[in-house]
């Protein structure tokens, strides 16, 4: 157990909803969310350093709500009030067991809120404490689901934005030509953009093989097809990357150190798309870890996130290191932003060398 210092005893828990409208809503092959309902976690130090966490739920992504994240969030206080913010692993070892790893997004918040609050008491920026490999990282930008026409203004906007890489949302109810259609239009919008298709579990193996067909036919490559088939049917991610020839990214299928190992011995992907939201810290970093001694490629992802969460993301691929793919546009794409501070970004550049402890990110007052 770690060394007790009053000075880090947690005083106070602080647990509510964080609600933030979106420009528009933000569609994927599950649905289309207007609203991104997070939570926001304080934890409260007895010298009164505060630390950050948000919990972001995506029903239309894993199935999980904010009322989840609350309900497991509201037992926090039980756990943690008195305990020492050194002792991290073990408190959050703690809420998994009781409950968390049912939660993903609310394991995320308490580890994230834990560890922003005790790196803020020591001075220490959260990218150094994840290993201070690097500052910066260079995000791609969504294309969500919808029109023809709307997916090629938005990516002329990207274009616009100086941002290189372009994602885009597949696999909604209107089927692979319309989706087809899209991709080729953003192609002929901005020509020379790298493309990441997402397709969020939404296509069945025959739509998949369809779509390659497809994009072979209008001479399209892209530079990662990131999930498209269901989660568990490792067996055609892996056929899907041989008919393709190209790089397959693992994200729904993953959400442990166990399906990463799955995913290995699979030959499922070449790629696997870390979130912190899927089910914390911990579990994240045992993750990048089983990619590694593999040698797949590492990529960075969230929910529909705050700056808040985002940078805390942020820091962690550019602490580690060795991150190809990083996709953490979200704050973009929200209407308000209730913080202050943050990774800044030039284009697609992010970078978080301008924070001083901690993550960075406060509530504004």
């Amino acid at each position: 157990m770690a060394r007790v210092t009053a000075a880090t005893l947690i005083r106070a828990i602080d647990v509510t909803p964080l609600d933030i409208p979106l420009r528009a809503p933000f569609g994927i092959s599950g649905g289309a969310p207007a609203v991104a309902n997070n939570v926001l976690l304080t934890v409260e130090l007895v010298d009164g350093t505060r630390g950050w966490g948000e919990a972001a739920p995506l029903p239309p992504y894993n199935g999980e709500t904010q009322a989840a994240a609350l309900a497991a969030l509201g037992t926090a206080r039980t756990g943690l009030v008195g305990r020492d913010a050194r002792a991290w692993r073990e408190l959050a070892g703690e809420f998994r067991a009781r409950g968390g790893a049912r939660c993903g997004s609310a394991q995320c918040a308490i580890e994230t809120a834990l560890l922003d609050a005790l790196t803020r008491h020591d001075g220490v920026p959260l990218g150094k404490f994840f290993g201070g490999a690097g500052t910066e990282l260079e995000t791609d930008m969504t294309v969500t689901t919808g029109s023809v026409d709307a997916a090629a203004a938005a990516a002329r906007e990207i274009a616009m934005r100086g941002i290189r890489t372009i994602k885009v949302k597949i696999g909604d109810r209107l089927g692979v030509a319309h989706d087809l259609a899209r991709v080729a239009a953003i192609r002929e919008a901005v020509p020379g953009a790298p493309l990441i298709l997402d397709g969020n579990a939404g296509l069945s193996r025959a739509d998949a093989s369809g779509f390659v067909r497809g994009l072979k036919a209008r001479s399209i490559g892209p530079a990662l097809l990131e999930q498209w088939l269901p989660k568990d049917d490792l067996a055609g991610m892996r056929a899907l990357g041989e008919e393709s020839g190209w790089l397959v990214a693992a994200d729904e299928s993953v959400s442990s150190a166990a399906d990463a190992r799955r995913v290995v011995a699979a030959g499922a992907a070449g790629v696997i798309n870390i979130k912190l939201m899927k089910a914390g810290v911990i579990e994240a970093l045992e993750v990048v870890a089983v990619a590694r001694a593999a040698g797949l490629g590492l990529m960075i992802g969230g929910n529909v996130e705050s700056i808040l969460a985002m940078t805390v993301s942020a820091c962690f691929a550019a602490g580690l290191g060795g991150f190809r793919f990083a996709d953490l546009d979200t704050p973009w794409f929200l209407a308000t932003n209730p913080f202050a501070g943050g990774y800044v970004t030039d284009g697609g550049r992010i970078s978080v060398g301008a924070v001083a402890a901690g993550h960075g990110v406060c509530p504004r007052q």
